[in-house]
């Protein structure tokens, strides 16, 4: 059986493909832009404008009239309620205390003290002698490198 259809992987190669080669030919032309030598035009030499000294104007100096204080008007004191007068309460006291009875102490019965059974004597058992380690042949010496003279940081 045929497809019908467009195959999806295809497209995807398709725009791979196109992605690449608009790449190279941006690549290119900017390079021929770089290489192509432009004629050098020459610069036109512009006179010299100079503006005319600008005169300051002179302004007359403003006197202001002194300005006096502001006098504020007297506002009158408000007056505060009075604080209404609670009545006395008498000092709460507490009760007596209590006497609670002294309750005797339980003495506890005397109980003999146990004794251990006596253990056994065991036999002494005679430690093991251990075999003496071979002695292990003479391993030769390396011998030793001359230590260099100059420094080996620097060549």
């Amino acid at each position: 059986m045929a497809y019908k259809s467009f195959p999806s992987f295809f497209l995807t190669l398709l725009l791979i493909t196109f992605s690449l080669m608009f790449n190279n030919i941006n690549a290119v032309g900017a390079r021929l832009l770089l290489e192509t030598a432009l004629p050098e035009i020459p610069k036109p030499e512009l006179p010299k404008f100079e503006l005319p000294p600008l005169s300051k104007p002179e302004l007359p100096k403003v006197e202001l009239p002194p300005l006096s204080k502001p006098e504020l008007p007297e506002i009158p004191k408000p007056e505060l309620p009075k604080v209404p007068e609670l009545p006395e309460i008498p000092e709460p006291k507490l009760p007596k205390k209590l006497e609670v009875p002294e309750i005797p102490q339980p003495e506890l019965p005397e109980f003999p003290e146990p004794e251990l059974p006596e253990l056994p004597e065991f036999l002494e058992i005679p430690k093991p002698e251990l075999p003496n380690l071979p002695e292990l042949p003479f391993f030769p010496h390396l011998p030793e490198i001359a230590k260099p003279t100059h420094s080996t940081s620097n060549p």
